[in-house]
């Protein structure tokens, strides 16, 4: 089987930026309006039933806000997946509520229902005795040609996820591929990427309408504690998976997923290298 050479630099991305409509304060906070319902059995009392719905209101509103906060403050860009993913991090605590209206539904009394106005505020929780990941490079200085590898540790048993990152905010996942799909690691155990037996070789490429002397590019690994559907299936470059420029919600996708998992579940690393002519 022939060498396959994958450049770091192949790819041309184009992301756009979501505008959110919605009006944030100083803080962040946001209001969102939401229903709530309950359903009355035979041994609840009418409170309890009302409470339950605002309740149910209220969680609906936490999970609406999230979603505007993943959105307005996630540039969605590739260059994005190479910063700290604070967002994907971020909880909601009501600050405030007004109740638009509320009262047992018309056809069936059983029913309450509660339409509630909230302010949400952004909690952006830390990681707590959670997976710790260690990246390093071969080169962190690398003429156009050479080779690289990525070496990476982890504290805990994980699963991982390679992207390279390049100068215009190209992406393409390195790991897993339709190669080496099994991204499972041991805790307390160094990994090559590519390692010695692979026919995988990671070469050092200016873009093809590069202009510069040099070029500042990124890996970035992401470890999650169970295995993850992270990433959304762009297309098949050889082994790899890569995304284009229609490609716009790889990043919030990517963000979205990670909100759904509590901090300390996952946990990412980032290296910066140069290229030079």
């Amino acid at each position: 089987m022939g060498m396959k050479t994958f450049s770091l630099g192949i790819l041309l991305i184009a992301f756009f930026i979501f505008l959110s409509n919605h009006s944030f304060s100083s803080d962040g906070s946001i209001w969102v309006e939401s229903d709530g319902v309950a359903y009355m059995s035979e041994i609840d009392t009418p409170k309890e039933v009302m409470e339950r719905a605002k309740r149910d209101a209220q969680s609906r509103a936490i999970e609406k806000a999230v979603g505007i906060f993943i959105k307005a403050h996630t540039l969605v860009s590739n260059s994005q997946l190479a910063e700290d993913l604070i967002y994907a991090s971020v909880r909601g605590k009501i600050e405030k509520v007004e109740v638009v209206s509320e009262g047992w539904d018309q056809k069936d009394r059983n029913i309450y229902r509660v339409k509630l106005k909230s302010l949400v505020k952004p909690v952006y929780q830390e990681r707590h005795e959670g997976i710790d990941i260690k990246l390093t490079l071969s080169k962190y200085e690398l003429k156009e040609g050479d080779e690289v590898k990525i070496f990476y540790k982890a504290n805990k048993d994980c699963y991982i996820y390679i992207f390279s990152i390049a100068s215009d905010g190209s992406v393409t996942l390195l790991m897993p591929n339709s190669a080496m799909k099994d991204n499972f690691i041991k805790g307390e155990k160094t990994y090559t990427f590519p390692d010695d037996s692979s026919n995988i070789k990671l070469k050092a490429i200016f873009l093809p309408d590069y202009k510069g002397d040099i070029a500042e590019e990124r890996i970035k690994i992401i470890a999650t504690k169970k295995k993850e559907d992270l990433i959304s299936l762009g297309f098949q470059e050889g082994i790899f998976q890569v995304y284009d420029a229609r490609s716009t919600g790889m990043i919030s996708d990517l963000v979205r997923k990670l909100n759904l998992l509590e901090p300390d579940e996952w946990t990412d690393a980032t290296v910066v290298y140069r290229i030079k002519r």
